[in-house]
């Protein structure tokens, strides 16, 4: 039998796929309390039931958005290790689990890379918060490839890791908007070639 806690867990993404889609679509402000529970099919008082307001509920989105993100992009440089992957393979693991989750989510993509160019929002520090917590991954992988010498000494890590988490968003972006029939294999392979020429200094 399903739990209460299994059923707010659903609600909860119902809520959060209906707000990221409405917002993404027509801004924040935009974007009403009554048109996310009609979009999530729940009444208007189940929304702030599960969030105290519109703003908690936006960054609450961020936050559960972004940590699936990095969620995904650990456990694909955990598969790599474990199947005797270099760093660099983990890196190229990531990217395409990058693509994978964009092309799942890309509302919330859209709506976070939106986001980051506002200075005038409540939730500046959530949204450097979230984005530390997906580069951070990166970063993590990047150091180890510098301790083990499969990269240079001289790599700037912290640089590099937001170059890629940014091209993996962008490209993937263009990718969704602008070339949709390209296939997953492809955008990744075409950003599989920039990492191993520009990052590793082994062309693929």
């Amino acid at each position: 039998m399903e739990s209460a806690h299994t059923r707010r867990q659903a609600t909860r993404h119902r809520l959060f796929d209906a707000a990221v889609t409405l917002i993404a679509e027509q801004g924040f402000s935009a974007t009403t309390v009554d048109e996310i529970a009609d979009r999530a099919g729940v009444a208007k008082g189940t929304v702030y039931y599960n969030f105290a307001s519109k703003n908690v509920l936006f960054e609450e989105l961020l936050q559960h958005g972004i940590e699936l993100l990095a969620q995904s992009l650990e456990e694909a440089a955990a598969r790599t290790a474990a199947e005797g992957g270099s760093r660099v393979d983990a890196l190229d693991a990531m990217i395409r689990a990058g693509l994978v989750f964009i092309s799942r989510y890309p509302a919330l993509t859209q709506l976070y890379v939106a986001e980051l160019w506002r200075t005038n929002r409540t939730w500046q520090s959530t949204l450097m918060m979230v984005r530390q917590r997906a580069v951070a991954v990166v970063e993590e992988v990047l150091r180890s490839a510098v301790a083990e010498g499969e990269l240079s000494e001289e790599l700037d890590v912290p640089l590099t890791a937001s170059a890629l988490f940014g091209m993996v968003l962008v490209a993937a972006l263009d990718w969704r908007s602008y070339q949709p029939d390209r296939s997953l294999d492809d955008v990744h392979g075409a950003l599989s070639r920039l990492l191993q020429g520009r990052v590793s200094g082994h062309p693929a």
